[in-house]
């Protein structure tokens, strides 16, 4: 099996770079914001970040292709690496510090392509998670200083802390009913929203977290963040991975009860 520590490095210092491009324009007053047709906002930090990952990456791995949240797909072949520049461009515009660039790269296999690899860099949160396969998942300043992360044990909903993002997408998805249930029996909820609440799965300080609806480069990296902590790491739908247009992550002791509460009703 091939063990990926190279591509993690370059990931790294793709992340170091968007750092330091994501962080120059954060809290700029001239920050310029545009609509995209979705109506989410994309930021020049967005562009510019997007287009220096590309540009490195066609340097170091010009036969791997290449999907961004800004500027799509470019290439083919067995090796994708997924990108979102800014996860959190909402909070970015604002000057939430809880935004991150997220990197994963993703390998042709059975049941098509599944994350290998993957960096989630928080530079204004001084954090950085990262993972590959076989490897395990850490978080910390740089590859050598690090330290390992587990999920936690919690093992009853009575015990159990739950993130997500907003009660929106639940609701026009006819799934706000089984949402609320489960938020009255667990321990705790937390709207942290975006990539964070993943990282917290996968660290043991949040034991489950989910979202109605998410695109692929929303979910590459934290999916295999969360899996080689020990998690799951599924669909609404419970199928294992990033593909499922939406998301849901547990240390896998709740996570059947989990899907059920988000599914019943449905």
């Amino acid at each position: 099996m091939p063990d990926y520590l190279d591509d993690l490095r370059l990931a790294h210092v793709l992340a170091d770079a968007a750092d330091a491009a994501t962080t120059d324009r954060f809290k700029a007053l001239d920050l310029k914001v545009e609509t995209k047709p979705d109506m989410t906002p994309v930021t020049e930090a967005d562009k510019a970040a997007e287009e220096l990952i590309r540009g490195q990456l066609q340097r170091a791995r010009p036969r791997d292709a290449i999907l961004g949240e800004e500027y799509g797909v470019e290439g083919t072949g067995p090796r994708r690496w997924v990108i979102d520049p800014i996860d959190g461009t909402k909070n970015y515009v604002r000057g939430v510090p809880v935004w991150a660039t997220l990197i994963a790269l993703m390998e042709a296999g059975e049941g098509g392509f599944q994350p290998v690899v993957g960096v989630v860099s928080a530079p204004a949160l001084g954090r950085r998670w990262w993972a590959a396969k076989g490897h395990g998942a850490f978080t910390g300043r740089s590859l050598t200083k690090a330290s390992p992360l587990q999920v936690s044990r919690v093992s009853k909903l009575s015990d159990a802390s739950f993130a997500y993002s907003s009660l929106s997408g639940w609701e026009e998805q006819g799934r706000l009913d089984g949402f609320l249930d489960l938020t009255r029996e667990v321990w705790r909820t937390r709207a942290y929203g975006d990539f964070w609440p993943y990282m917290m799965v996968a660290e043991g300080s949040v034991d489950m977290c989910a979202e109605p609806e998410l695109s692929l480069w929303d979910m590459a990296a934290t999916a295999i963040i969360v899996t080689e902590a020990g998690g799951s790491f599924t669909g609404l739908d419970g199928r294992p991975g990033p593909h499922s247009g939406n998301a849901a992550a547990s240390n896998g002791l709740l996570h059947d009860e989990l899907l059920g509460y988000l599914n019943q009703r449905y």
